[in-house]
């Protein structure tokens, strides 16, 4: 009689997707917290100026009005945006298919909406670049953080496509894909409040 030898143990996942994203993450969010500390020390080094109601900081144009309705707007689609991504992950989690395609797809939705809050922003806003260290600043910080939601954008496709590909025992893409809106979230909530609520 032989006895055969029992199985080793399974190797543990390497989930290199989701480390490599929370190092991007963690490299995105000293950056852009230096660019806000660098965008109020600008500030705080401003001139100050006789205004309506006192003296004020020089820093924002006396021309340019922030447009609360649509940066306030953009706040909210952040936020919907990361109930859709965590709802991706708790859908592939239990195999669910539709609704895990359904909940990236809204993730893509609120992510195009965030890109036109900006772009609106952008046009009603009218700084030129190269008019004072505000503009510079501003299209700077903001500028930047487009380019990090195009980047959270191209994260949800991927993610998508690789779903309907068949992939779906790879959870650790959709998690990670959550980790980057988490990010993008508490990243626009930061310049929300610095640069479009405290002016």
């Amino acid at each position: 009689m032989t006895y055969a030898l029992p199985a080793g143990p399974q190797p543990a996942p390497k989930r290199q997707v989701l480390i490599a994203t929370a190092v991007a993450v963690g490299a995105g969010t000293t950056m852009f917290a230096g660019m806000l500390a660098m965008w109020l020390r600008f500030r705080a080094a401003a001139p100050v100026r006789e205004g309506e109601r006192g003296l004020i900081k020089d820093w924002l144009p006396a021309q340019v009005t922030v447009p609360e309705v649509p940066t306030n707007v953009m706040l909210i689609t952040f936020a919907v945006a990361c109930v859709m991504a965590q709802w991706a992950v708790y859908s592939a989690k239990r195999l669910d298919r539709s609704h895990t395609v359904l909940a990236l797809s809204v993730t893509a939705v609120m992510g195009v909406a965030a890109l036109n809050g900006q772009v609106f922003t952008y046009t009603q806003m009218d700084i030129g670049i190269t008019e004072n260290a505000y503009g510079a600043m501003f299209y700077a910080l903001t500028g930047t953080f487009t380019a990090l939601v195009m980047v959270g954008l191209v994260m949800t496709v991927a993610s998508l496509v690789r779903y309907l590909g068949g992939r779906t025992a790879e959870r650790d893409q959709i998690a990670a894909h959550a980790l980057i809106w988490y990010f993008l979230a508490a990243a626009y909530a930061a310049l929300w409040f610095v640069v479009y609520v405290q002016k």
